[in-house]
């Protein structure tokens, strides 16, 4: 299986030069694939926001009980998560095809370190499929495009966008993108997200944007009600208990989790299309 980006032959030079957010939110998560200026960042952010890397464990945590509980419970078999970051066990493919050995998992990511550690996403179960597409989130006609050569559009998909939306404006289409990703999927697909919330704490949030944007990254939290329009815009039906912080979204699902009470805040969501 190829391992090349599906949207160009020759993958982009990685950029050490500047902090990404996918590496810096490899290094809150403990991992080994960032550089000297990711590290910089994620430092400066944890010491203002201590419980930054607490809360990236929290977005992956909420992930898997999504993605466990659409695949064990609501029989989903297809899946499309845009945004994958670089690869972190268990991945996405690993909690659905527990569930559903035949399951299809297709991951989307720009990044060319992700596209270097995309070997790792590609080790599934024998009965399912796994592939890995390089590509922009703000260009779903692209993703879906090449989705389509792998997925069955005929049938109920769920795509996942965890925290990848507090990185994309509202002027960069950040509703219409998810509009466009919703009007290709038949009934009965979902759509899982989670967001950056600005109204926790917003003088602390101002200061995390700040820093971002320093190291040339957008940071773009969102409120509730903004949260909340990804779903209602794009004519789904949020699915209990709706938008919530992520440590409240169905904690019975968890596995392996470790919770200590810190407030987490980001916003997560799980919705389907009649």
């Amino acid at each position: 299986m190829p391992l090349t980006p599906e949207t160009s032959p020759t993958p982009p030079r990685i950029d050490t030069s500047k902090p990404h957010p996918a590496r810096v939110y490899d290094w809150y998560l403990g991992g080994k694939d960032n550089y000297p200026v990711d590290e910089a960042l994620g430092r400066q952010i944890t010491a203002m926001e201590p419980t930054a890397k607490y809360g990236a464990r929290h977005n992956r945590w909420f992930m898997h009980r999504a993605i466990r509980m659409l695949a064990a419970r609501r029989g989903v078999d297809q899946f499309l998560d845009i945004g994958t970051g670089i690869p972190t066990e268990p991945n996405l493919h690993r909690i659905a095809q527990r569930a559903v050995p035949a399951a299809s998992v297709v991951y989307v990511d720009n990044d060319p370190i992700v596209l270097a550690h995309a070997e790792a996403l590609l080790h599934g179960t024998p009965e399912g499929t796994t592939r890995y597409l390089q590509a922009d989130a703000r260009e779903p006609e692209t993703i879906l495009e090449l989705a389509r050569g792998i997925l069955d559009f005929e049938r109920p998909i769920a795509v996942s966008l965890i925290a990848l939306l507090h990185f994309i404006p509202d002027e960069q289409g950040a509703y219409d993108i998810v509009r466009t990703l919703v009007d290709a999927l038949p009934s009965g697909s979902h759509l899982v997200l989670s967001q950056l919330a600005s109204d926790y704490d917003p003088e602390r949030t101002r200061e995390a944007v700040e820093m971002y944007a320093v190291g040339g990254v957008t940071l773009v939290p969102r409120t509730r009600e903004e949260m909340t329009k990804f779903f209602t815009n794009s004519g789904l039906e949020l699915l209990d208990p709706g938008v919530v912080w992520l440590p409240d979204w169905h904690p019975e699902l968890a596995v392996d989790e470790e919770r200590d009470g810190t407030a987490v805040p980001l916003y997560g969501a799980v919705a389907v299309k009649p």
